[in-house]
Formats: structure tokens, sequence, C-alpha cells
């Protein structure tokens, strides 16, 4: 792969390519794709989405949306460390090419703030309840009316692909979604693979997939335009966009050390662990300032922002040591799988595991969660069906003249019905999703 490629300013329903010395130093397209995703109803619903507390009125606990934005600040500057290196070791992206170092920033960035758009309600218990209506529900009476990778899509409903969807879906009067740089399209792609065939291996790209059957012709195109390199003539499947190896540790850096920040807010980890395991982390702390914070909150931040530090160094170093392997499709793992931090961040995350992921607050509203976006899916399931075989009841009638009016169905595809459906619901906040079970139970 090439990074004069992979670094494309092009963008859906371009005629004419866009160069980088040509563009405008004041609003640079890659910035631009920020702002897009900044300003989506999309992003702003994140507001109200689990990130690992469900429903936490605590207000020091993250949401998806916090989440998002500190994933962006680390991608941000994660992406301009290693700009500056890349542009050292290859100057010519610079000399002939126009590109400077805060432009791998951006692009890093920008894909790091849209990386958890399209997650659903209540955190992975909503996106298994998804896959499980399909799988092991009702929905499973639908397998017939779809083709396999079709009906794959819907069992392993995949946040990641559901934010390609998001991203570029094109609707009335906004073609192509939001019409990102494919450069960033493609450092947000961190599984670059449809759903079938399942062929687990040790290659992180085989972990998940990261588009469905409905925006196949689109990621094809982005693929193409960025030179990744396939991985199967037989089925859609390519090596990572390389900057999106630096959008996941970014992800790593935050779920890893502030996931463990909010336990110890919450109190189900021990800050005596916040000494023990971040100071690992630590190469040098001011003993003089530690001790003048005098609050727990304040010492796990100071603590955390030093970890954050290392990390961000670390990721890098391990990026340009390994860069011409991920240029050439040959890196398969995740740069902080091979850190030299990578049994103390082990360490951290197992406890974060059993004292927080696992702690009773957190299952019983995944409980919850589960089973109120169940409800949903039988009711709007079964509403995009008789639609799709015009056999509506008056109750589905009911359900579909409330719908939004971005929501279309059609008597022309089932699957698409569906996919509307499930985009329907996985925008709702938990808020919005628990509103409307208590609607569909008869409470007003």
């Amino acid at each position: 792969m090439l990074w004069e490629q992979l670094l494309s300013l092009k963008r859906f329903g371009d005629t004419n390519k866009r160069l980088r010395k040509e563009q405008d130093e004041t609003r640079l397209g890659f910035e631009v794709d920020y702002d897009r995703i900044i300003f989506s109803s999309e992003f702003r619903g994140l507001q109200d989405k689990t990130q690992v507390v469900p429903l936490s009125k605590t207000d020091f606990v993250h949401t998806r949306l916090t989440h998002s934005l500190e994933v962006s600040v680390v991608g941000r500057s994660l992406g301009r460390k290693v700009g500056k290196l890349l542009l050292e070791k290859h100057p010519h992206l610079e000399n002939i090419h126009g590109y400077k170092m805060n432009d791998f920033g951006a692009i890093v960035a920008a894909a790091a703030l849209a990386h958890d758009i399209g997650n659903p309600p209540f955190g992975h218990s909503g996106e298994k309840s998804i896959g499980a209506y399909f799988k092991d529900g009702e929905g499973r009476e639908l397998k017939n009316y779809l083709t396999d990778k079709q009906y794959q899509d819907l069992c392993d409903f995949e946040g990641n692909a559901n934010g390609f969807k998001i991203l570029t879906e094109s609707r009335e009067g906004r073609e192509g979604g939001l019409r990102l740089s494919y450069a960033t399209l493609g450092a947000f792609m961190k599984y670059p693979k449809e759903s079938l065939p399942k062929k687990p291996t040790l290659h992180i790209v085989d972990k998940k997939y990261g588009f469905f059957q409905s925006e196949k012709e689109m990621f094809a195109d982005v693929a193409s335009e960025l030179g990744l390199t396939k991985r199967s003539d037989e089925y859609l499947s390519f090596q990572r966009h390389p900057l999106a190896f630096l959008v996941e540790a970014a992800d790593d850096i935050c779920y890893t050390i502030i996931d463990f920040e909010d336990g110890i807010n919450l109190g189900l980890i021990q800050e005596e662990y916040a000494l023990e395991y971040l100071i690992t982390l630590v190469k040098n702390i001011n003993k003089a300032k530690y001790s003048e914070l005098k609050t727990t909150e304040d010492r796990v931040s100071y603590l955390r922002a030093l970890a954050i530090g290392t990390l961000i160094d670390e990721a890098a170093t391990i990026f340009m040591a390994h860069e011409e392997a991920i240029l050439a499709g040959n890196f398969k793992t995740a740069l902080l799988d091979v850190s030299l931090y990578k049994a103390q961040i082990k360490d951290i995350i197992d406890i974060s595991v059993n004292n927080v992921y696992k702690s009773k607050e957190v299952l019983d509203k995944e409980i919850s969660g589960y089973e109120i976006l169940n409800k949903l899916l039988k009711a709007y399931g079964k509403m995009a069906f008789n639609y799709y075989s015009s056999n509506m009841s008056y109750y589905d009638k009911l359900l579909f003249d409330v719908l939004p009016e971005t929501v279309r169905l059609s008597q022309d595809s089932l699957y698409n019905n569906l996919m509307a459906i499930c985009l329907y619901i996985s925008k709702l906040s938990d808020t919005n999703a628990m509103l409307l079970h208590q609607k569909l139970k008869g409470n007003i």
C-alpha cells in the first residue's frame, strides 16, 4: 500500500481529484471530516449511551460521547506524533504532495471520534440483543427470505459495520451520508471484510467484520480508491488502512486507563490498585505535586494523564518499528498487543473486568437493556416483515406511522427493511429506548 493513495481526500460523488497541495490551509478536508461528525445528530446521541456503566447518573462516569471525545484527543496526538516521523522517513509526501504532520492527526482524530457512532443502546449488550433476536429469537423465521450474508449481518449485528452505514448511507437530501474523506473512512474501518465467510484466524482483521451487504458497493469503492491490499479473490476482505491501527490504539489506551479510573471513582476498585498498577505505566512522578493532591479523583486523574502519555509514545514507537510490515499487510495484531507494557495493561484490564464490567450494577442493567431491545425488535421486526409482505395489522400501521421520516421501508427488499429498523433502534439513546419500551408495554 502507498501513503499517497492512503491519504486520499476523495469524497462520495467527487468527479475531480482533490490534491493536498491545493487545499485551503484554513479549512482542510480532513478537519472538515471532524466537524461533520461532531455536528451530526448521530454523534450527539452518544451523550446518553452506555460506555461501561449503563444509565449511570454519576457525573464523572463516561458515556459513549465523552469516551469518543477522549479517544479522538488521544488519536490526534498519536497521529501527529506518527505523522512527524513518517514525513521524516518519506519526505516526498510533504515536498511533492504537500501533506503535513497535522494531516495524520486530523484523520486519526476524525476516525476515532466516530469509532463508536454505530453502537446501539446499552453497549455490547445491545449488540448481542439485536443479533440474538435473529439468531435465536423470532427473527429466525426470516432466514429463508434472506441471503446467507444478509442473514449473517443480522445474526452478528456489528457496531463497526453499523457505524460505516451511518457515515456513508445515502438518504434524501444527504447523498453519501456525511461525505467524509476516504482516508478517514479507511482509518475508521478496523475490520475491512464482510460478515461471511467466517474464518477465524489469529489475524486481527478476522476478529469481526466491518460493513453490511447494504454498504458493500460503497466499501469496495473506498478500498479501491485507497489501494487497500486484497486478502481474498472470493469475497471482500482487505488489509487494514495503516492509520486504523492508530485509531484502535487510541481506543485501547482510553478504555484500558479510563474504565479503570471510572471503577476507582465509583468505589468498585480500591485506590491502592490505582497506585500499584498505574505507577507501573508511569516513568516519572512529581512526588511533591502528587502529595499535594487531596482527593482520590485528583490523584487518579494525575496518574491517568501520565499513563496515557506513556502509552501514546509506546504506540507511536511500535507503529514506526513495523511501518513497512503494516504497509505490506503483514502486521497481524493490535499495536499494544506487542507493547513492552503488555503485562501491565492486561493486569489493569483484568481488574476492570472483574470489578467493573462484572459488577452487579453493570450486569443488572445489561440484563434490562438486553430485554428492552428484544421487545423493540419483536414489535418493529414483525412490522417490517408485514410491510414487505403487504399484510400489515392495525398495530403495525400505528408503529409505522410514528416512525421518523428518515426510516424508509419498501416492499422490494426485506433485508433493507430489517436493516432500516435495526438502524433506527441502534440510534436510540438508552433513555429513549426505555421510553419506547414503556410505550409498547402500554405505559404512557
